[in-house]
Protein backbone atom coordinates (compact mmCIF):
# COMPACT_ATOMS: atom_id res chain seq x y z
CA UNK A 1 0.00 0.00 0.00
CA UNK A 2 1.33 3.44 -0.91
CA UNK A 3 2.12 5.99 1.77
CA UNK A 4 -0.17 8.96 2.17
CA UNK A 5 1.26 12.43 1.68
CA UNK A 6 1.34 12.97 5.46
CA UNK A 7 3.06 9.65 6.09
CA UNK A 8 5.76 10.50 3.55
CA UNK A 9 6.29 13.85 5.31
CA UNK A 10 6.63 12.13 8.68
CA UNK A 11 9.08 9.54 7.33
CA UNK A 12 11.27 12.30 5.84
CA UNK A 13 11.08 14.41 9.00
CA UNK A 14 12.13 11.46 11.15
CA UNK A 15 15.50 11.53 9.35
CA UNK A 16 16.47 14.95 10.74
CA UNK A 17 19.13 14.36 13.41
CA UNK A 18 19.17 16.09 16.78
CA UNK A 19 20.76 19.55 16.57
CA UNK A 20 19.95 19.92 12.86
CA UNK A 21 17.08 21.44 10.92
CA UNK A 22 15.27 21.18 7.62
CA UNK A 23 12.99 23.69 5.97
CA UNK A 24 9.45 22.94 4.89
CA UNK A 25 10.74 23.32 1.34
CA UNK A 26 13.51 20.75 1.90
CA UNK A 27 10.99 18.22 3.19
CA UNK A 28 8.78 18.89 0.15
CA UNK A 29 11.76 18.21 -2.13
CA UNK A 30 12.70 15.06 -0.19
CA UNK A 31 9.26 13.59 -0.89
CA UNK A 32 9.37 14.68 -4.55
CA UNK A 33 6.67 17.32 -4.13
CA UNK A 34 8.75 20.52 -4.47
CA UNK A 35 5.74 22.85 -4.59
CA UNK A 36 4.12 21.42 -1.46
CA UNK A 37 5.96 23.28 1.32
CA UNK A 38 2.73 24.65 2.80
CA UNK A 39 1.14 21.18 2.72
CA UNK A 40 4.22 19.85 4.54
CA UNK A 41 3.50 22.33 7.33
CA UNK A 42 -0.12 21.19 7.49
CA UNK A 43 0.93 17.54 7.70
CA UNK A 44 3.43 18.29 10.48
CA UNK A 45 0.74 20.18 12.41
CA UNK A 46 -1.17 16.89 12.60
CA UNK A 47 1.87 14.75 13.50
CA UNK A 48 0.62 12.02 15.86
CA UNK A 49 4.13 10.62 16.37
CA UNK A 50 5.88 13.51 18.14
CA UNK A 51 8.56 13.44 19.47
CA UNK A 52 9.53 10.29 17.51
CA UNK A 53 8.91 12.36 14.37
CA UNK A 54 10.68 15.62 15.37
CA UNK A 55 8.47 18.18 13.63
CA UNK A 56 10.01 20.92 15.80
CA UNK A 57 13.17 20.57 13.66
CA UNK A 58 11.41 21.95 10.57
CA UNK A 59 11.54 25.72 10.05
CA UNK A 60 10.76 28.26 7.36
CA UNK A 61 13.27 28.97 4.59
CA UNK A 62 13.76 32.53 5.89
CA UNK A 63 14.95 31.22 9.25
CA UNK A 64 11.82 31.99 11.28
CA UNK A 65 10.73 29.05 13.34
CA UNK A 66 7.21 28.75 11.92
CA UNK A 67 4.25 27.23 13.68
CA UNK A 68 4.00 24.37 16.11
CA UNK A 69 0.94 22.46 17.31
CA UNK A 70 1.81 23.06 20.98
CA UNK A 71 2.87 26.67 20.43
CA UNK A 72 5.83 28.50 18.96
CA UNK A 73 7.24 29.13 22.44
CA UNK A 74 7.54 25.38 23.00
CA UNK A 75 9.13 24.89 19.57
CA UNK A 76 11.76 27.52 20.36
CA UNK A 77 12.45 25.89 23.74
CA UNK A 78 12.93 22.45 22.13
CA UNK A 79 15.26 23.85 19.49
CA UNK A 80 17.34 25.74 22.06
CA UNK A 81 17.58 22.56 24.14
CA UNK A 82 19.16 20.90 21.08
CA UNK A 83 21.74 23.67 20.81
CA UNK A 84 20.14 25.72 18.04
CA UNK A 85 20.70 29.44 18.44
CA UNK A 86 17.51 31.47 18.04
CA UNK A 87 17.18 35.21 18.36
CA UNK A 88 13.91 37.14 17.98
CA UNK A 89 12.11 34.08 16.61
CA UNK A 90 14.70 33.41 13.91
CA UNK A 91 17.43 30.77 13.67
CA UNK A 92 20.83 32.45 13.75
CA UNK A 93 23.06 31.20 10.89
CA UNK A 94 20.37 28.85 9.54
CA UNK A 95 22.66 27.30 6.94
CA UNK A 96 24.90 25.89 9.70
CA UNK A 97 22.05 23.75 11.00
CA UNK A 98 20.38 22.61 7.78
CA UNK A 99 20.62 18.98 6.75
CA UNK A 100 22.42 18.33 3.49
CA UNK A 101 20.29 16.86 0.74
Amino acid sequence: MAQSFSESVWVATKKIPRGHLATYQQIARMIHRPRAARAVGNALNKNPYAPLVPCHRVVRSNGTVGGFASGTKNKVALLKKEGILIKAGRVVNLKEYLIKL
